[in-house]
């Protein structure tokens, strides 16, 4: 069976609830539906989708496979019309949807493709709220998120592994956690987005902390800031906190506890009718992932 097909089978379920919806969204067969899925899962060589009477819920495995079905999609949406995206080059303008971190941090990129695509110009909406990408004409969000929207494209970037830090002068005065279960007792700088429970695994033990603190931001990059300042404890991007512990700065903790890995994704409307500088904005930023230390 045509794997491009039941990867796109298994996102309509996913999507849909269901495999009758699925049915209906792909004008197909009920029967022809649960036999791609079937297909998937031998190939998976495991249960993707747990099955009720009520509903449909993702294995650990499906989620896993899920993603790889957008990306295998996404790629293979590319492939024709690769031949006319070469022969032209990219212009017009890209609004990106980002946040202050990244849009500090990822400056260099910035000038480096503007100087490769002289005829494309660049228009930043930086914000870490989600943004409706029609009504706001965004052409396209990063974020670092492992729980994707469902109704975007999503093409995978880069994995963004996250440090435990905090100043000097505060573990002088709070003293050093040496598990991830003490710093209940320590003053933690929370991230607005995310849960309090900061999650850790160490060979095969996994933990999940809940924690509190008395100071909180919807902004990352204050965040880290706060710590610099001694405020307390913080979960920050490794290719963020990196250099102010290289300079002192910032101490990292629990080197041996390793914090969830997050997914970096670049989402976007549409798979078809994508520009020239969008795709070659997703390009450079997939190569960009890879040379930096996340």
């Amino acid at each position: 069976m045509d794997r491009l097909i039941a990867a796109d089978v298994f996102i309509n379920i996913v999507e849909q609830g269901s495999m009758t919806g699925a049915a209906n969204a792909l004008d197909m067969s009920r029967s022809m539906i649960s036999r791609y899925l079937s297909q998937m899962e031998d190939w998976a060589d495991t249960r993707l989708l747990h099955r009720s009477t009520r509903r449909l819920s993702l294995t650990p495995a499906g989620e896993q496979v899920l993603e790889h079905c957008r990306a295998l999609l996404a790629m293979a949406a590319e492939v024709p019309v690769a031949g006319a995206l070469d022969s032209k080059a990219p212009s017009g303008q890209l609004r990106i949807s980002c946040s202050q971190t990244f849009a500090q941090e990822a400056l260099p990129l910035m000038q480096r493709f503007l100087r490769q695509h002289p005829q494309v110009s660049l228009d930043l909406h930086v914000s870490n709220d989600a943004v409706n990408l029609v009504e706001q004409r965004i052409d396209l969000a990063i974020r670092v998120t492992n729980e994707l929207d469902p109704n975007l494209i999503a093409r995978p970037l880069g994995q963004c592994r996250s440090m435990l830090v905090a100043s000097p002068d505060y573990l002088h005065q709070a003293g050093t956690p040496y598990s991830p279960q003490a710093l209940a007792d320590h003053n933690c700088l929370t991230y607005a987005y995310f849960s309090s429970q900061w999650q850790f695994q160490q060979d095969d033990a996994r933990v999940s902390i809940p924690v509190k603190g008395s100071f909180s931001a919807d902004e990352s990059t204050v965040l880290l800031n706060a710590a610099v300042e001694g405020m307390g404890v913080t979960l920050q991007p490794w290719y963020v906190a990196l250099p102010r512990v290289k300079s002192g700065a910032l101490v990292q903790l629990l080197p041996d506890w390793q914090p969830t890995t997050l997914g970096v994704y670049g989402l976007y409307r549409s798979r078809r009718h994508q520009s020239a500088a969008l795709r070659a904005m997703l390009d450079s930023l997939v190569d960009y992932f890879e040379q930096i230390e996340m």
